[in-house]
């Protein structure tokens, strides 16, 4: 009887364990949740529906999913890690363990699991192009076109890898090698706007420019009328001397994709028609566009160095190059300073402490200053007369 008893319980307590390891999960709740994308509640009832410790691949498998959806993804890359701990061959783990890390910008964790799977996997061009992707981010070039050419190698009509290559054979002067990649890529897919932008570029490069002409064509055809494209397509009519085109292009692009090129070319192609007044007007626009707004503030600080380290006259050089800049009034009395205190240039400071009153500087912000530069002017003409 004691031992029916024993064996009762023994099943009992099985029975338990069973239930708790594999516990009923209401289906159409779950993909109730997943459809509408509720995946956070999905996840909560997962939890409350799996006892820990979790041992059941499956029911880890969901709640590493539906947590990543939900956008936890430090519960998530745990969930995904007692699975890898349960069966490290599983490689669509390791993908998820990457792809979490990628997303958490975490790239170095996510280059450990990704080269994990090409230690198993070397034909697999998903990984490739990602461990080419980490590698643009850290700089390594020689790494990043290691991955691209063995991505290429695996697809070479994938347009992504083929343009990303190209472009950095174009960028090391190794054209043959990008125009052959282009070739294969564009032969299977001939309207790729990522695929004709890299044409682009390397036919530029090449100086072919009616090959340009035709590429920046397809691409405005296409829908990129981009500032990057019309420039390119102008500076291409402006070397075939196609005067009247390249003005076309130049003038199409938008205010706020003008640059120092596009205003130096229109002004080139203004020239070659004889039109120097818009010539000049363009250059000078080139011009303005090719210095920083903040140059003057930069030779400010060069000369606010300079005075630190005792060459007033290089401090007042760089206090005028500023005020070509920009006519900041603190400028004029930083010249001033360093006439009155430095230099001991009586006549000078008067004239620079003016010139600081004269720009109506913020008197909230500056009253020292002002209080500072009148008693000044007053104290050092007294002493001149």
């Amino acid at each position: 009887m004691k031992y029916s008893l024993l064996s009762l319980s023994l099943l009992f307590i099985s029975i338990g364990v069973s239930a708790q390891q594999a516990p009923k999960i209401n289906d159409e709740l779950l993909l109730e949740y997943y459809q509408t994308q509720r995946f956070a509640e999905a996840a909560d009832y997962l939890k409350q529906s799996y006892a820990e410790p979790i041992q059941n691949v499956k029911a880890l498998g969901q709640l590493a999913y539906t947590t990543s959806m939900a956008g936890k993804l430090s519960e998530a890359e745990k969930y995904y890690q007692r699975i890898y701990d349960i069966d490290s061959t599983n490689k669509s783990v390791l993908f998820s363990l990457a792809g979490i890390n990628m997303r958490r910008g975490n790239n170095a964790k996510a280059e450990i699991y990704y080269k994990r799977i090409v230690a198993r996997d070397t034909s697999n061009f998903l990984v490739y192009k990602q461990l080419a992707k980490i590698s643009t981010d850290k700089n390594d070039l020689p790494a990043e076109i290691n991955y691209l050419q063995k991505a290429n190698a695996l697809n070479p009509t994938e347009p992504d890898v083929a343009s990303d290559l190209s472009n950095l054979y174009i960028n090391l002067k190794f054209t043959p090698k990008a125009e052959d990649i282009l070739n294969k890529a564009i032969e299977a897919d001939q309207e790729n706007i990522i695929l004709l932008n890299s044409l682009m570029r390397l036919q530029y490069t090449q100086k072919k420019w009616n090959e340009t002409i035709n590429t920046c064509t397809k691409l405005i055809a296409n829908g990129d009328n981009s500032g990057l494209v019309l420039n390119k397509m102008g500076v291409a009519y402006y070397n075939i001397k196609s005067y009247e085109c390249a003005l076309d292009a130049f003038l199409s692009i938008p205010k706020l994709a003008q640059n120092e090129s596009s205003y130096y070319y229109t002004a080139l192609t203004y020239k070659a028609i004889n039109d120097q007044p818009m010539a000049i007007f363009y250059l000078k626009q080139a011009l303005t566009d090719g210095i920083t707004p903040n140059a003057g503030a930069y030779y400010s600080e060069i000369a606010d160095s300079d005075e630190k380290l005792k060459k007033f006259k290089n401090a007042l050089q760089n206090y005028q190059k500023s005020l070509q800049f920009a006519e900041d009034p603190l400028v004029y009395y930083s010249i001033a300073n360093v006439y009155d205190t430095n230099l001991k240039d009586k006549k000078n400071a008067i004239k620079y402490y003016r010139k600081y009153l004269a720009g109506k500087p913020d008197v909230a912000k500056q009253k020292a200053y002002i209080n500072y530069s009148k008693s000044r002017i007053e104290t050092l003409g007294q002493k001149i007369y």
